[in-house]
């Protein structure tokens, strides 16, 4: 079944009285990432459910992050700019 990009929804759900997040997803991308963790972390990673479009996940909360944006500076992107630029003048050489 094709899902539209707006129906691939990821919902992360948890509640200040459990040590346990669910993790909804019908994007499958998402899904890859998840299955690769449940494979390596087995202990901590755990697939719940499944149907034919969805997983639904669960792990520790708090693996749930937030962070705040990257402030990249002037210098720090003009010091990017400059390493890709001798990166491509290596490659043509």
């Amino acid at each position: 079944m094709k899902l539209s990009r707006y129906e691939q929804e990821t919902i992360v759900n948890y509640n200040a009285g459990e040590q346990t997040a669910t993790l909804y997803t019908r994007d499958k991308a998402v899904m890859r990432k998840l299955d690769t963790l449940v494979a390596d972390f087995p202990d901590t990673y755990k697939l719940t459910g499944q149907d034919e479009v969805s997983k639904t996940y669960s792990f520790p909360k708090s693996y749930v992050s937030y962070r705040k944006p990257r402030a990249v500076s002037t210098e720090q992107r003009e010091r990017a700019r400059q390493m890709m630029i001798a990166k491509n003048r290596a490659k043509e050489v």
